[in-house]
Formats: C-alpha cells, structure tokens, sequence
C-alpha cells in the first residue's frame, strides 16, 4: 500500500468515524440525562439533511441548514413530550421498544414526504470535483467540515455541560433524579432538553454529510446501529470515549475494504458490537459501573 492511499484510506476512516461519534454522542446525551437509549437518533440525522435540502428551495444555504436544525429540534421535543413523557417508571425494555417504533415511524413518514430518491446539498465550498492536497493525498474540502464539526460540537457539549446552570443541572439530574427534584430542578423539562440537543446535533451532522454520503429516506437505521456501536464501544455516557470509539470504527471500516468485500463493510460495526456487548459491555473506555439502567 503506497504512502498516499495509506492516507487517503485514513482520512475516509476519519470523516466516517466523525459522523458515527456525533450519533453516539447524542445518544449519549440522552443516555445521561434519562437512562434511555434512543434508537431514533439516527432518523435525526436523516430529518437533518432532508429538510435542508427542501429548505434550500427558498432559502441561502446557511439559513436553510439552520432552520432545519431548528425543525429537527422541535421534533426532539416533540417526541419526549408526546411518547416518553407520560409514562411512569417504564423498563429499559419498553423504551426500547417505543424509540425503535418511533424511528420506523419518522422512517415511513418521510418515504412518503421525499420517495425513496438520493438527495444531497451541494459542497460548502467547491463542488464534487474540488480537492486539497494532504500528504500527497487528494481530500474534498468537505470532509474538514465533517470533522470540524465533530470538534467543535465535542467542544460546545463540553462548556455547555461544565460551565452552565442548565448544563450542570441536566448533570445532576443524570446522577441522581431525585436529589435533582428535591434541589428544585425541574426534571421532566431537563429531559426535553436532552432531546432538543440530541436531535440538533444529529441534525448538523445530516447537514455536513449530505454533500459526501448523500441523503435518503432510510440512512437512519445503520446510522443509529453504528452510533451505538460506538457509543457501547466508547463507554455509555462518556462523549470523549464515543469520539475516540467513533475515529476507531472508522479507520477500521475504511483499511477494510481492501480486505473484505464492501457488502460485508457494515457487518464489521455489528460483529464488533457482538464482541463488546460479551466481553466488556461497559465499553474500552467506559467503567465498569456503565451499563444500561432502569429509568
């Protein structure tokens, strides 16, 4: 393998794992604030790059991606008030249950808004063809967009968390939701949010990755498989470890398709979910206290 193709096999990990870190990392939003494992994250990152591209019919770029973040939080919201809030100490099982049916329901909802057709926005900057050099590798522009964006929304979550009233109270309501209540915080409205913030960043992460891996009705379920794969992987709950988890998965998958066939490229992320959940379940970067637990 030459120097160059050694690279751009490297990058390709790279772009891929940040896309699969920010859906675990808003799995892992969820996860802290509620105990729950929100199998719908991935049809926000679908939600994020369909409704940009019809906004963009009427609208700049820039705005159009926006306002689309904004509808895809709304959303959030909605299905937290509409679903989860109502009910009253429901199993890990049932959540589960909930979040997969809402997930096929936002899936055939926009099978019958948007067909089954390919969508993509167009390149922030260049077009298909534009390329920069790295190390003798040529790279899209659009791929420094994927993984600033991956930095910058890993940056964000961490001032908001550690630096803000509301951040640390959705912190203290994911460490102890009684001792939260008592304290005077409002729980079920900390629960909203992470949905809110949840559904926002796999909004952005639909609008960046539209141009590379284009956009259709149905990506959401393997995005929500990998997501969680990495968020298992990186430690439930911990959004370094799914940054760390998410780049691994990646160059994985990229270095191996030079070895095994492309058809079998997403059976990798379930083997190696498989081997997780049975030899260490609380992750390679988790405690041994992480784990799934009742809500």
């Amino acid at each position: 393998m030459t120097v160059e193709l050694f690279i751009q096999y490297l990058v390709a990990g790279i772009t891929y794992g940040s896309i699969y870190a920010i859906v675990a990392i808003g799995f892992n939003i969820i996860y802290n604030t509620t105990g729950i494992i929100n199998f719908a994250q991935g049809e926000f990152v679908m939600l994020g790059g369909m409704l940009a591209i019809t906004f963009l019919h009427f609208l700049p770029l820039p705005l159009a991606i926006a306002v689309a973040v904004l509808c895809t939080m709304a959303i959030g919201a909605a299905i937290e008030i509409l679903f989860i809030r109502w009910l009253h100490n429901p199993g890990v099982l049932r959540l589960v249950i909930i979040t997969v049916g809402i997930s096929i329901l936002i899936r055939e909802a926009a099978l019958h808004i948007w067909g089954d057709n390919v969508h993509s926005l167009p390149y922030f900057v260049g077009n298909e063809v534009s390329t920069i050099a790295v190390l003798g590798a040529r790279v899209s522009p659009q791929v420094l967009w994927v993984i600033g964006a991956c930095g910058l929304m890993v940056l964000f979550l961490n001032v908001f968390f550690q630096m803000t009233s509301v951040g640390r109270e959705m912190r203290a309501c994911a460490a102890n939701r009684t001792a939260a209540v008592l304290c005077g915080i409002d729980t079920r409205n900390m629960v909203t949010l992470s949905f809110v913030l949840s559904a926002g960043i796999g909004a952005v992460a639909g609008a960046v990755m539209s141009p590379i891996t284009y956009t259709q009705y149905d990506i959401g379920t393997g995005l929500a498989i990998k997501g969680f794969t990495v968020a298992i992987l990186g430690g439930l709950g911990n959004s370094l470890g799914a940054v760390a988890a998410g780049l691994l998965l990646g160059v994985i998958e990229a270095f191996s398709v030079s070895v095994v066939p492309l058809a079998f490229q997403d059976a990798i992320s379930i083997a190696l979910l498989l081997v997780i959940l049975f030899v260490r379940p609380h992750g390679l970067f988790g405690s041994s206290a992480a784990g799934l637990k009742e809500f």
